[in-house]
């Protein structure tokens, strides 16, 4: 009864303990270290230091294909430059 008891606590505690951690979504970086053999990683936030980590390793660094091809926001409603009032 008690060992029942015991695995039971312990069950939902690891439960609990699994479901509560928030998931924080990883920073999306501009530009990506691209290459055949490694694949691509884009956690470059500036293209020298994309460069400067490229350098003597024969691989490409390229814009962040997630963030180039994302729908971009609208701006406002340009405004009409004349006057409405003569």
């Amino acid at each position: 009864m008690m060992r029942n008891l015991m695995l039971a606590v312990l069950a939902v505690g690891g439960i609990s303990a699994m479901s509560s951690g928030s998931a924080t979504a990883a920073p999306a970086y501009p530009y990506c270290i691209q290459s055949q053999a490694f694949g691509t990683d884009c956690s470059y936030p500036s293209y020298e230091a994309c460069r400067a980590t490229a350098s003597g390793r024969g691989v490409d660094c390229i814009v962040n294909p997630s963030l180039a091809f994302s729908p971009q926001p609208y701006g406002e409603p340009r405004r009409s430059r004349r006057s409405a009032a003569y």
